[in-house]
């Protein structure tokens, strides 16, 4: 194709993609979705508050700083959806969005040109992506999927650009690409971990193209190794350098306390502005007679808490309920006390293998064990508050363990990762981080193990309070930066890990995903968003991946079996690029079949973005293939009949389907939820 022809489509799929994606963007005026979410962060960013949350920092930190630099002030509660954003500069982080998500239809073009050398197929993905309804709705809102899908979009094309034989290897063009890939995927991995899939897409193309390069007996075999170096430098050091800096910039930027902090270590918490361990002392020593808060030691474990309530009837004893709670609260708070005394006079400091009891401060009943099952984890002992102003009996014993130190070793403060042994029971004090019912506030459950190695019982003292011991400043516990970067890691891997349905919530299953069965509500107000694929386009990503699969095997076979002796270039290059992008379809599907934690419809997303590159390449392929089946004459008629047919289904299916995306009134939730209702309700809805 000349290369004005080129631009030219290249410039008409640009045009249709910002009237698209920016049409209505402004509406509704009030919170959608998630943006409770990310708006909220984006607004802890400019306000310097620490926050918790599961995913990397990087989508967070873009949109915190679109929306600093467009006049937010970081002033709005962001509280739920449907609050209307009222004297408050939202636009901007919406355009902010909105605009990388933009970027995928005209990167899809070029991938789908540099992997086919078609420009048919590269204008039939593009279109696929660009009249897809879902990914409007999901790309037009302030949320971490626009950033998250260009940036996975930009990892695939500087992958592809590198291993392209059009840009002269080891020029400066070519290194720029190198490097660009690299960053593209620190990028994406820095705001999902999901992430993870594109990089090691990336890591298997490159792999293939080292491999051809050494089986090629013309090149030497130094190619390969400075290939090997390139490669290696942008493609792991650079990303891992990068990631690493987008964790230097989220820790210095969020200073200040927030709600977040009590899933981070004392020593963590010691560094944030505001927060009760910042510039605090405390003595060094824990001495009988202080008050103490114990910290599970887990990353992200809660503190040892009681309150006044009891355990309900048929959940072992109905005696005190003992939890962690990852908020800081008076009922924390423990009188650490000999096994055999009430006496507290003097400072006897508590050692390694003392036996010692611990008074709720708030209710004077002592941390105590029996043979009772747990509430939740049946093979532990229940764990209880017990007796009167601090008098219980003999289950109330713990011997203090502390690690990786000898008997008679002084217990210190936040340093000392303690278990707490029940002397009858011989079980460990533990929290197996499973949510409990409504009766116990949905904190989380305390348990003895009787496995004493138990990784989750391991414990610290934060809180220290005893006057009759000098206090040193908390600064001698500060963590190193790296030792924040791991500790951060652990926290986000295990509130990933904790992520479970709630009682009541809408939920999805990855088999529901590619046939677009059930979409989510965006705007459940009289402006109504619903995201929901388009499902034309849907539907046929699913009948086209199973036709290139049978294309791909019967021309496999008639190859082996000599009926073809060798493809021409197109036809190699559309299902050689073809079978890299089912690749990454499957890459980032099947996982999610093996994942216990909460998913939802917007998960398959990222799939959706080759499935639809798959589609338009198949349908370049068949468009060449099928008119060879007539006669000259009437070959291209054919071709241009179902060239106008499909064109004319993927536009007439975004006018149906539009109203989803940009807003409607009519259908009810009921008949929207499900595609499978037909599409007769359609007529009713309005722009």
């Amino acid at each position: 194709m000349e290369k004005r022809n080129w631009w030219f489509l290249f410039g008409v799929i640009c045009f249709l993609t910002v009237v698209t994606r920016f049409h209505k963007v402004s509406e509704p005026d009030h919170v959608c979705w998630d943006e409770t979410h990310f708006g909220k962060m984006g607004s802890w960013y400019i306000n310097r508050t620490f926050f918790f949350d599961v995913h990397p920092p990087l989508g967070k930190m873009l949109i915190g700083l679109s929306g600093y630099l467009t006049g937010y002030d970081g002033t709005f509660a962001f509280d739920k959806p449907g609050d209307k954003y009222e004297n408050t500069s939202y636009l901007g982080m919406r355009l902010f969005c909105t605009s990388l998500g933009a970027t995928l239809v005209p990167m899809a073009f070029l991938t789908v040109d540099e992997l086919t050398k078609s420009t048919t197929s590269a204008v039939f993905s593009s279109l696929l992506i660009l009249f897809d309804v879902g990914l409007i709705t999901l790309t037009q809102y302030i949320l971490l999927d626009p950033i998250l899908l260009c940036f996975m979009m930009g990892s695939i094309l500087g992958g592809v650009k590198v291993s392209s034989n059009r840009i002269k290897e080891f020029s400066i063009n070519w290194w720029l690409w190198l490097a660009f890939t690299g960053t593209m995927l620190s990028c994406c991995i820095s705001v999902k971990f999901v992430g993870l899939f594109v990089v090691l897409l990336v890591g298997f193309m490159t792999v293939a193209d080292l491999w051809n390069i050494l089986g090629d007996m013309a090149r030497p075999v130094t190619d390969t190794i400075k290939h090997l170096i390139a490669r290696g430098i942008c493609l792991i050091v650079w990303p891992i350098l990068l990631y690493s800096l987008f964790f230097y910039i989220h820790l210095k930027v969020l200073n200040r306390s927030g709600n977040g902090d009590g899933f981070y270590s004392s020593a963590f918490q010691s560094q944030l502005i505001g927060n009760s361990l910042h510039n605090a002392s405390m003595p060094r020593q824990v001495a009988y007679g202080a008050i103490v808060t114990l910290k599970n030691h887990r990353t992200g474990g809660g503190y040892l808490h009681s309150h006044y309530h009891l355990y309900p009837e048929g959940i072992g004893a109905r005696q005190q309920q003992i939890t962690t709670y990852t908020h800081k609260d008076d009922n924390n708070k423990w009188l650490i006390k000999k096994y055999n005394s009430e006496d507290i006079s003097g400072v006897n400091i508590v050692k390694n293998g003392d036996l010692v009891r611990l008074e709720h401060i708030a209710t004077k009943r002592n941390l105590h064990s029996h043979k009772e099952q747990a509430p939740i984890t049946k093979k532990h002992y229940q764990v209880t508050g017990y007796g009167e102003n601090g008098t219980g009996d003999a289950n109330d014993v713990w011997r203090v363990s502390i690690q990786g130190v000898k008997d008679g070793t002084e217990l210190t403060a936040v340093t000392s990762k303690i278990k707490f042994v029940h002397y009858l029971q011989s079980c460990v004090l533990t929290t197996s981080g499973k949510q409990l019912p409504k009766w116990a506030y949905e904190q989380q459950e305390v348990s003895c193990n009787p496995n004493l190695r138990d990784a989750n019982g391991l414990w610290n003292v934060e809180e220290n309070i005893f006057d009759k011991l000098a206090n040193v400043s908390f600064e001698v516990y500060a963590p190193s930066f790296f030792e924040r970067f791991i500790e951060s890691h652990a926290v986000m891997f295990q509130g990933n890990s904790g992520l479970k349905p709630k009682e009541g919530e809408i939920t999805s299953r990855p088999w529901q995903w590619p046939i677009n069965y059930r979409g989510q509500f965006f705007s459940g107000s009289t402006y109504r968003i619903y995201l929901l694929g388009n499902p034309v386009i849907w539907w046929s990503n699913l009948v086209f991946i199973v036709i290139f699969l049978i294309i791909f095997a019967s021309n496999a076979i008639k190859q082996q079996r000599g009926y073809i002796k060798s493809f021409t270039d197109s036809h190699k290059q559309k299902l050689v690029a073809c079978a890299w992008l089912f690749l990454g379809w499957l890459l980032h599907y099947v996982p999610f079949w093996a994942m216990g934690r909460v998913l939802y419809f917007h998960h398959y997303f990222p799939a959706l973005l080759f499935s639809s590159m798959i589609t338009g390449i198949t349908i370049d392929y068949l468009l060449e293939e099928v008119p060879k089946l007539f006669s000259e004459n009437i070959s291209n008629m054919v071709y241009h009949t179902a060239l106008g047919i499909i064109l004319s289904t993927i536009v007439y299916s975004f006018y149906l389907f539009a109203p989803l995306a940009y807003g409607m009134n009519g259908p009810t939730a009921n008949e929207v939820n499900s595609t499978m209702h037909g599409l007769k309700w359609i007529d009713s809805w309005e722009f």
